[in-house]
């Protein structure tokens, strides 16, 4: 008789809820990613792990400071927040959490810049996470799961958290509904200051910060700092009583980001004091509950069956102009209703 040798290959273990948090509150960098990951996830399964995780991590999340930065392409929007996150690190003793939400590939969906290239000092310190995620054609540049991983690495021990936008696009308010501070970084020098900027991204912004202020560029600067205080006082005041800032700053010579850190925890008093900061946080999480049903809604829509079969025969009518578009609409929610 033959002896055969068994060979036992072992598997990975899959992570569990509990795992993925005990790894995040110990601060492990590789599972905060690897949750991060499964949270971005569209399985069924995963998205079971990561709501159990959400939850786990919901109680010791809340206690950073989230900073949205948009900007024009080209303004540096990587290289002043690697400045900010160093100098918040080394000077103020932060830790510092990127979720940089690069333009999505429209072949792959992946993400095509990878901040973390752009980001070399930072990346590599230990007291900062980076994280690029595609935005996945998200309004505003926002990647779907963006709301998400900021809880995750508050759990972590991250006290500030900076959103990296893909620019001024479609809608930033994606964006302004997860961040306490709303920066608009702009250059001068570029011709009309205001040229591109919508009216709504200047209305929101909490602080419009003129970069690459430095060389010939100085005097330009100036004259774009008055121009934008011009401009901000044309807008109705916020509720929240706080007065937008304008201000330089040079990211690659590090130069004047403790004045905009000085900008933010300026408006973080103020807001806390008149307890604007906290009403803010409560009227986000209540959008972020619409939003939530909103999109759980449509996915139930466009995944039944009924209507999978049905839509593409709708679809046909409408574009030869057989039924109008709200007859359509209103048939095929009938059909999901029924």
């Amino acid at each position: 008789m033959k002896n055969i040798n068994k060979i036992t290959i072992k598997t990975k273990k899959a992570l569990s809820a509990n795992d993925y948090f005990n790894g995040i509150k110990k601060g492990n960098r590789a599972i905060l990613s690897k949750a991060i990951t499964l949270i971005e996830s569209t399985s069924f399964q995963h998205q079971k792990i990561a709501e159990k995780l959400i939850e786990l991590c919901l109680p010791f999340s809340g206690r950073s400071v989230r900073i949205g930065v948009t900007g024009i392409p080209g303004v540096g929007k990587s290289t002043f927040i690697e400045a900010l996150g160093i100098y918040l690190i080394d000077k103020k003793n932060k830790k510092v959490a990127v979720l940089a939400i690069d333009p999505s590939s429209k072949k792959s969906g992946g993400s095509i810049l990878g901040d973390k290239t752009r980001m070399n000092k930072l990346s590599i310190n230990d007291n900062a996470f980076i994280r690029p995620s595609p935005s996945s054609g998200a309004l505003g540049g926002v990647a779907k799961a963006t709301r998400e991983t900021t809880i995750l690495c508050e759990a972590a021990g991250y006290d500030t958290i900076l959103i990296e936008t893909v620019g001024v696009g479609q809608s930033e308010i994606e964006v302004k509904s997860m961040v306490d501070f709303f920066l608009l970084l702009m250059i001068a020098g570029a011709g009309d200051e205001l040229q591109g900027i919508k009216r709504g991204i200047m209305e929101i912004a909490d602080a419009v910060i003129i970069n690459k202020a430095d060389g010939e560029n100085i005097h330009n600067t100036k004259l774009a700092i008055q121009e934008y205080k011009n401009a901000l006082h044309l807008f109705p005041a916020n509720k929240n009583g706080w007065i937008p800032k304008t201000a330089s700053c040079s990211a690659i010579e590090s130069k004047n980001i403790d004045t905009t850190w000085d900008i933010i925890e300026s408006f973080v008093n103020h807001t806390t004091i008149n307890n604007s900061f906290l009403e803010n946080r409560k009227e986000q999480a209540k959008f972020w509950l619409e939003h939530t049903i909103n999109s759980s809604l449509t996915t139930l829509f466009y995944t039944d069956k009924n209507i999978t079969i049905k839509l593409k025969i709708f679809e046909k009518k409408v574009m030869q102009g057989e039924i109008s578009p709200f007859k359509a609409a209103k048939e095929l929610m009938e059909i999901f209703k029924s």
